[in-house]
């Protein structure tokens, strides 16, 4: 009687432990519920905020003589700037070697010109004082002409040819005054042109040597741009060619959001659909917008992608002092909703060929039920016929360690 009681106690206790593990085994079968309600048919994309209206801050134009631009100082990416504030310093070292060269040159050139200026007066008062000298000479052939009237022939003669010889030389002296003059005129021209020149270098250097520092005509947050070079952004020791955009002062009060869609996808993507957004760095928080654009071109992905996706620009209704350019947002862009339906987890749907089925809580175990679906998202699926609100459901196919292990042994036998 005794053995048969440790017997009972013994079959109990392995009855209440098998109870228990399959209890245990039971729970840790993921479940879900049939709900009832309104279903959302969306979309989940990735995109990266923008501004509609931005101002771009590029490099300035300068002249090929001065070589690249090298930035040595440079506001941080994302700062609060107001209009005025500098934004970008570069180095000025071959503009200032620039201004010393010009002025070096222009006032070489200023004196050279005050010297042939002084060269020229000398020369012309030569010239004067040589005509002068003819002049009288003139006179003085010419008083002897009109006293030559009781000379002889041969002599009257003689003091005309000596009258005309003056004559011809006091028309050759002032003609050479003329000419003189005329190259002299010439001479200062060409020297004024070659030190307009240098006044223009040296006056382009003292205007490149402000451009170097750029300000801010507006008040923003600074974004910098992309170096095509290094594929990264704008730091100080970066160079880069005239006209470069540096940074971008965006226009906060009105933003968009730019997605890529896939093919696939495109087609059920029409322009002011909803859209809800949802930025990865504070997820608390969900902004709403509406399609604006769909591009009519598909692109690649990336650069090293064959994958087409085609570009949808969506406006966000709203706007937050920690929505940037740049951020990196999740769009949940709601294409259709359909009213009082039924629906279950996509997890929970199971197929074998063209039929669907799901595996129904019963008691403590599992009943494999044959369902008839409707449309789907990304999450749920309408269910039509084959369950009831609030039914439980498996996530997981509840059988399938059973399954493994009765292969294990037909594989052993």
């Amino acid at each position: 009687m005794k053995n048969i009681s440790k017997a009972l106690i013994f079959f109990i206790s392995c009855s209440l432990l098998f109870a228990a593990c399959k209890k245990k085994e039971t729970q840790q079968i993921p479940v879900g519920k049939v709900a009832k309600g309104s279903l959302f048919i969306d979309l989940y994309e990735e995109g990266e905020i923008e501004a509609i209206k931005s101002i771009n801050i590029i490099s300035p134009m300068i002249s090929w003589r001065y070589g690249n631009l090298k930035i040595t100082e440079l506001v941080n990416d994302g700062q609060e700037v107001k209009a005025g504030d500098t934004l970008i310093v570069f180095d000025p070292s071959e503009v200032l070697k620039g201004i010393v060269e010009a002025e070096s040159s222009l006032e070489i050139a200023m004196a050279e010109q005050d010297k042939m200026i002084a060269q020229q007066q000398s020369e012309l008062e030569e010239l004067r004082a040589a005509y002068e000298v003819t002049r009288i000479s003139h006179e003085i052939s010419k008083i002897r002409f009109e006293s030559a009237v009781y000379e002889s022939d041969i002599k009257k003669k003689e003091i005309q040819l000596n009258l005309d010889k003056a004559y011809i030389a006091l028309e050759r002296s002032k003609e050479q005054i003329d000419n003189r003059i005329k190259i002299q005129k010439e001479e200062i021209k060409q020297r004024n042109l070659s030190i307009q020149q240098f006044q223009s270098r040296l006056d382009e250097a003292h205007e490149t040597l402000q451009k170097l520092s750029v300000v801010t005509p507006s008040s923003g947050i600074a974004i910098l741009s992309k170096n095509w070079s290094s594929n990264s952004k704008f730091q100080i020791g970066d160079q880069c060619w005239s006209g470069f955009p540096i940074i971008q002062l965006p226009d906060l009060s009105s933003l968009k959001a730019t997605v890529k869609i896939n093919e696939v996808d495109i087609a059920k993507i029409s322009k002011g659909l909803k859209v809800e957004i949802k930025p990865d760095a504070f997820s608390d928080k969900v902004f709403s917008g509406t399609v604006n654009s769909i591009a009519n071109l598909a692109v690649n992905k990336d650069n090293s992608s064959k994958i087409k996706v085609f570009p949808v620009e969506i406006l966000l209704n709203e706007t937050d002092k920690n929505l940037l350019p740049g951020l990196t947002v999740s769009c949940r862009i709601i294409m259709d909703k359909v009213e009082d339906v039924l629906f279950i987890p996509l997890d929970a749907l199971f197929a074998e060929g063209d039929k669907n089925f799901v595996y129904k809580k019963k008691g403590t175990s599992y009943e494999k039920t044959e369902i008839e679906t409707g449309i789907n998202n990304t999450d749920y699926i309408v269910v039509v016929n084959g369950l009831k609100e609030g039914e439980e459901i498996a996530l997981v196919n509840p059988f399938a360690k059973e399954i493994d292990e009765k292969k294990t042994e037909n594989a052993e036998i």
